[in-house]
Formats: structure tokens, sequence, C-alpha cells
């Protein structure tokens, strides 16, 4: 029988959610959860899901759901996910896993404790060129790590592009692009190099308001550019970027340098393509994507959508064992996972108000967590 799957937010997890688990035999999105009927009537008729609530607290405890996907805005994350884990489902949860540190520490003990499947959604860790790149580096291939280098690039907030949605301006509601795509490649720097053990960062909002359609000025509290060195626990060091203030600009690059290889790539947010070379080759080759396909290919759109679905149809696929108590063939994104991502994001804000370098360590409060010598 297949895990009865039941999705909490009808945004991202019916855009991309529903069609990722409905293209992996093994999930069935049997039901769906959203605050807005009208909202929800009309999603869940496109969908075909006719089983639908507005009352998240009764709809986790719901013993004919196996599995609940948390896809609401951040500050629902941690109610909806503590109490479908009280009920005793599993739990997939957006990122970022929660608007705090504190919070996502109580998520992360909380899983460990439930003993049920959880996991946090980096699914870009399966895109096919990333797929690729983490296989090698997962098999040995740069050796000992050296140096990572992301740098992501786009227009979103330069001042000749149209607004976005009020809540991405506002740090409170989940906004920024430090949390909400730079979050991705340090989840996915992290899953290459192992461990942070400190930072020192700036995170900004560039301009301090925005003007919407209408005259009305928006003030702006969430971030447009930040930029993070990182000293990981194997002393490489990781330096990442991102900013959505440049115009025409849409670009993603990755470094990677160890003892026994380089690997080299850019492109844009659609996809990159990589080159990589050991150290006793005369120069750099393509780095061919991984050519995994989720079983339901054919039924999934193109363009950026697609990508999102499939490699978020992948990351299921390779959940489906933890269900019987066996390990995933790649490592699925833990709650563990999603916590040191927003241990991460924390202190990068505290090194930008002033704290420079921040360590990373999970005993380390706010008050002493200055690097010393640093």
């Amino acid at each position: 029988m297949p895990l009865r799957v039941g999705i909490v937010g009808v945004g991202w997890g019916a855009h991309v959610q529903a069609p990722a688990f409905g293209a992996v035999p093994g999930y069935e999105v049997a039901a769906l959860c959203a605050r807005t009927p009208d909202r929800l009537d009309r999603v869940a008729g496109r969908l075909g899901i006719a089983d639908t609530s507005t009352d998240w607290e009764t709809f986790v405890r719901r013993d004919d759901l196996d599995l609940i996907s948390v896809a609401t805005p951040t500050p629902l994350h941690t109610s909806i996910s503590l109490a479908a884990l009280a009920a005793g489902k599993a739990v997939l949860c957006e990122k970022p896993l929660a608007g705090s540190t504190a919070e996502a520490e109580e998520l992360a003990a909380a899983a460990e404790a439930s003993a049920r499947p959880t996991a946090c959604c980096f699914e870009s860790r399966w895109l096919p060129d990333r797929l690729a790149v983490w296989e090698r580096v997962r098999a040995g291939y740069l050796g000992a790590p050296y140096f990572a280098r992301v740098n992501r690039s786009a227009s979103y907030w330069h001042p000749s592009h149209a607004p976005q949605a009020r809540w991405m301006y506002d740090r409170d509601q989940g906004g920024g692009y430090l949390a909400g795509m730079l979050v991705h490649d340090l989840d996915y720097v992290c899953t290459l190099l192992g461990e942070p053990a400190a930072l020192c960062a700036e995170v900004r909002s560039t301009l301090p308001d925005r003007e919407l359609p209408g005259g009305e000025r928006l003030t702006v509290t969430a971030d447009d550019t930040a930029a993070v060195v990182l000293r990981m626990e194997s002393g490489a060091t990781a330096v990442l970027s991102v900013s959505v203030m440049g115009a025409h600009t849409d670009f993603f690059g990755m470094d990677l340098f160890g003892s026994d290889a380089t690997i080299s790539g850019d492109g844009t947010v659609k996809g990159a393509s990589f080159r990589a070379g050991r150290t006793a080759e005369e120069g750099l080759a393509p780095v061919p994507p991984s050519p995994r396909r989720p079983p339901g290919e054919d039924r999934l759109p193109g363009g950026l959508a697609g990508e999102a679905i499939r490699s978020m149809a992948l990351m299921l696929e390779d959940w489906l064992p933890a269900f019987d108590g066996q390990l995933t063939p790649m490592p699925v994104p833990t709650f563990a996972d999603g916590l040191r991502t927003i241990r991460i994001v924390e202190a990068a804000h505290r090194s930008a108000d002033g704290a420079g370098w921040v360590s990373l360590a999970p005993d380390a409060s706010p008050a002493a967590a200055s690097v010393p010598g640093a």
C-alpha cells in the first residue's frame, strides 16, 4: 500500500510537492489542507483531490494519513511539524526548517525522539548537475577538501524588476535571499565538505523600502545581498555569496578544490555545466549530468518548475527505504541538516551586526559565540 500523504499548504505544496509525490510509486497524495477555502478548492479541483480541510490541527492527527508534508509559510513550520510528530506521523518540512535556531533545535529533538522518518526539503541536491558532482565527491574524488566557492546573482529586487510578494520583503515571515536561496548552497557545501566550525558574514538590505503598485512604500527588513565565509571542521574554507540586486543578471557558479582534483561549473538558476579533472590529468573535462529520472518523468512539466519537481521526486524516491527502517541510497536531508542551516543563517546575521567571526558549535550561545583570535 502506498504511503498516504497529507499536504499542508497549497502554494509550493501544490505547485511542486504534489506532482513530485505523484511521480513516485509508494506515495499517494490523499488530502490537502490550507487556510483559504476558495484557493484550496481551486487547487484541489486542479489536482483532482476531493479530500480537503482548513483546520491543520485536526488534519495532522488523522488516522488515515501516514505522512504530513508541511509547505506553509515559515512561521507555521514549527507548530505544524511538532503536532504531526506528536501524532505519530512521518514529516516532510519545507526549508527553512524554522524561524529560529531555538525552534529548529526543538524540531530536531522531536524528530529524533519520534523515531519516525523526517526530512527537510533541500531537494536541489538532486538536480542533475549537482547530483553528478555530489556522487563524485561522496566517492572521494576531491581527496582532502581545500576550498569551495559559490556565487549567485539575480535581478529580482533591482528597482527595474516588478515587486515580489509582500512576505518576501519581511524577514520575520521567512523573506530574504540568504534563508530563501543561498540556504540551498549552504546545505550543499556542508553535504560535500562536512560540518562548519565558524563564519564571518555581511548580510544587508540594499534599499530600505520598496514602492508597490499604487504608490505605497513597503519597508524592507529582509536581505537582498549576503556573503558568507565558512571555516569548515575539515580545514577547508568556503565562500558563498548571493545578490538579487543586479539588473539583467541570472548567474550561478561553483568551484571545488581538493588535494586530488578540481571541479568547476557555472550556469543559471535553471542549471549549470560542470567540468572536473584530477591532478594527474591535463585539464578539466565535462561532467555529464546525472541520468537519473523519477519513475513518472513522462507526466512532469518542463521548465524551471519541472526541474524542481524532478529533483524533489528523486529525493522522495531515495527517502522511501527509510519507511522500512533501511538506509537511503543518497543521504536525504534531515531535520538536523535543517537546523545546521538555520544556525548558519542566524550566525551570519549576528556577524553582520558586528560580532565578527562567530562560532557554529551547537553549544555556542549568541552571547559567547565570538571566535578568539579572529
